[in-house]
C-alpha cells in the first residue's frame, strides 16, 4: 500500500537544517534502500514542508521513520501526518 507523509517545516528551515541534514538524508536513504521510501522532496516557493512517498504494509514503519528523524527530534518539523494514498496510474 502507498502512503504519503507530509511534513510542515519551521519558517527558517533552510538556515536551521544544516547540523541535522546529513543524518536526515541518511535515514531517508536507508528507508529507500529497504524499498519502503520511493520518493521524497521538499516543497518549494516557499520551502515550508516536504512530501514522502512510502510503500509499506502499514503506517508503522513510517511512524518509526518520523520518531527517528533528527528534523522532528530537533523541532524543525512543526507538524506531520500520514495519509493512505490510492494510486490510480503508475507505481
Amino acid at each position: 500500500m502507498h502512503y504519503l507523509l507530509f511534513y510542515d517545516y519551521v519558517e527558517d528551515i533552510l538556515e536551521r537544517r544544516t547540523p541535522y541534514r546529513a543524518e536526515h538524508l541518511a535515514l531517508a536513504q536507508a528507508a529507500h534502500e529497504r524499498g519502503e521510501l520511493l520518493m521524497v522532496g521538499a516543497l518549494a516557493e516557499p520551502v515550508d514542508g516536504a512530501v514522502f512517498v512510502f510503500k509499506t504494509d502499514g503506517p508503522e514503519p513510517i511512524e518509526a521513520f518520523v520518531r527517528n528523524d533528527p528534523y522532528v527530534k530537533h523541532g524543525l518539523v512543526t507538524a506531520w501526518r500520514i495519509r493512505p494514498w490510492t494510486v490510480v496510474i503508475g507505481g
